[in-house]
Order: structure tokens, then sequence, then C-alpha cells
């Protein structure tokens, strides 16, 4: 028998029903405009990998950054650097410093001051000057993280956790939009450093990219020369609309505290759970949240539902939540300890 709901929960349920509409509001219907120009400016570039640039938009939007385990050649590239050609540069003095799309090669010998930046003397002015490495800018592809040093790799934390970069005792504020797409070859361990526990936590998703079907290979192979000669013609959004995009979502997409309820339960469930030698943090379900509001948002909706926590869920908790000795399908426990939070959400939200 399901259980009555506080009266404050109620107040939520009818509220949710209201919410149930399609979005209205001014604002995010412009936000939603952005997030569907963002994602079909890529998917132009991009063929056969809708699911995982919605996911992309989603991160980025959500001011996560995204991990994808893949094989040379698979469009991660191309994926990075249609995102940051989307995102158009605003015309003033304090944007210049910052560019739409860099690409960080990591091999062992990488430097931090490679990444971050350097002082570099000035003669004529007889005085050092901060020269801004390559993460000042809206989209960086970290290719091959895991190739790099410890040491890069501590410098890679800072930046993602709090988008800013220390040198020399000095602090640098990056692009509020700083988002980082990072690959690693699962294939290929030799002359790699495993990504340590905090930085895989820096990543909102873990993502796996397979081949694409044989319709989309094909697509590619024929349509190549125009998606080539596309790209200055593609259609663009600013640094600005998508930080507003990000701002009204954040305030008009509903979370019922049903949803926030859920999310505890499932991770409580995964804690418990004798498959599972570590879960996942508070913290994964604090940078979850907006996520959500952004997976409904990119579905025309301004309220969360029980499908974008199957969706996102996986995604999020994968790389956080490390299974017992001898347990190898993680699908399967997600799955079991998802079942009856879900259910309870269900039966919740027809109160």
């Amino acid at each position: 028998m399901s259980q009555e709901l506080p009266a404050d929960s109620k107040t939520d349920s009818h509220a949710e029903d209201r919410a149930s509409q399609p979005a209205g509001d001014q604002n995010l219907q412009q936000a939603i405009s952005v997030l569907h120009t963002l994602a079909g400016s890529v998917k132009k570039q991009v063929l056969g990998r809708d699911d995982v640039i919605d996911l992309a938009v989603i991160a980025l939007v959500a001011g996560g950054h995204v991990l994808l385990e893949d094989f040379p050649g698979s469009g991660k590239t191309t994926l990075a650097k249609a995102l940051g050609e989307a995102i158009k540069s605003e015309e003033r003095a304090e944007e210049q410093a910052f560019a739409a799309f860099r690409r960080i090669q990591f091999t062992p010998d990488l430097l931090p001051s490679d990444v971050t930046g350097a002082p570099v003397f000035d003669s004529n002015s007889n005085a050092f000057h901060f020269r801004p490495g390559p993460l000042f800018a809206h989209i960086v592809l970290a290719d091959e993280i895991n190739r790099t040093s410890p040491k890069v790799q501590s410098a890679m934390l800072e930046a993602m956790g709090e988008k800013q970069i220390t040198v020399d005792n000095t602090t640098y504020q990056l692009d509020e939009l700083f988002f980082v797409v990072a690959t690693q070859n699962p294939l290929d361990m030799v002359g790699t450093y495993p990504l340590p526990t905090p930085q895989l936590d820096r990543f909102l998703f873990k993502l796996t990219m397979e081949h694409i079907d044989r319709d989309s290979e094909m697509n590619v192979l024929e349509t190549y020369i125009d998606r080539r000669d596309q790209k200055l013609t593609s259609e663009f959004v600013t640094r600005q609309q998508v930080l507003c995009a990000r701002q009204a979502i954040e305030d008009k997409v509903h979370i019922h505290s049903a949803i926030k309820a859920c999310l505890v339960d499932i991770s409580r469930n995964l804690r418990g759970d004798d498959r599972v030698l570590q879960g996942n943090s508070t913290r994964s379900l604090v940078l979850m949240l907006p996520a959500l509001q952004v997976a409904a948002a990119l579905q025309s909706r301004n309220f969360v539902s029980a499908d974008d926590i199957e969706l996102l869920l996986p995604k999020v908790l994968g790389h956080r939540v490390e299974l017992a000795p001898g347990v190898t399908d993680k699908g399967k426990v997600f799955c079991d300890c998802m079942q009856a939070p879900m259910e309870q959400l269900a039966r919740s939200t027809l109160l």
C-alpha cells in the first residue's frame, strides 16, 4: 500500500502536475532553443552519435565534464571541436583571452606549465607576464589524459573542480563556460597512468563510444565533403546565451522532492549491496541535479521525471561505483538497486 505524502509534499505534487504541461516560460523556451541549436549543430558534423552528443550538451550546460573511453578515429576530436565551434566568441576584450576550442595531446613528458601556462620574461618591460595555456578556452579536448604524469593530472584537478589555476602562487580564473572532454583508450594500457578516484570524480559522465552502425558509417563516407564545407555555415549560439540557458534551466525546471528521495535511496542501496565495494558520494548526487534539469529541458519539459533518472544515473555513477572482486555486471547491480526506489517514485507521483 502506498504511503500518504506529507502536506508539503502533496503541495509539491500539485505543483508538478502544473509543471507537467509543456514548458511555457519565455526564458526556458529560449534555453531549450539553445540546447537544440547546440545539439543540432554538432549532429551535422558527427553522425551516428546522437546519444553521446546529447549527453555532451547536457554536461556542458550543467557545468560538468565528460570522459570518453574510445578508440582512435571514433570522432571524439570532431565532436569536441564541433561543440566548441558552435559557441560563437563574443567580441569583448575580456573574452579575447579564451579560445572557442583547444586540444591538448597528453604525453608522459608533458609539464603542468604546458597545460596551465607560465610566466614569460618580457625584455621590453623588464618584467614577467603570464602567458595563458590551452586551458584558457571554452571547450578543451584532453586527448589520452591517462598518458600524462600524476603531476599534470593534479594541475587538471584544480581547473576542472574550481575552474581556476594557480601558477607561482597567483590564481587565474578560467572561463565560466570551461568544459573538458577527456579521452582514454581502454585497450591500450602500456605507458599509462590510471586516473585516481578524485580525478574520476571530476567527470560528470564517463561514456563508452562503440562503432557506429552500418548506415551511419556509409553516411559519413558519402557526406564528408559536404560536412567539411558546412562548418562555415553552421548555426551558432553565443557564450552568454549558453550561460543564460544554464541559469534559466536551474530556475525554471522543477525537481520534485520525491526525485531527490529516489536518488538518495538508490545511493543507499548501492552502498549497502554486497556486490559493491565502494558506493558513490553525496557530491555525485549534487552534480547530478543540474544534469537532470538539463536533460528534462532537452526533452522540452519543465520538470524532472523518472525517465531522466534512468537515462543519467548509470552514466553519472558508473565510474564512481566500484564493484567487489568477481562481480562484472554493473548494469544488473544498478538495475536491482534502482528497482524499489523507482517503484516508490512512481507510486508517490500518482497520489
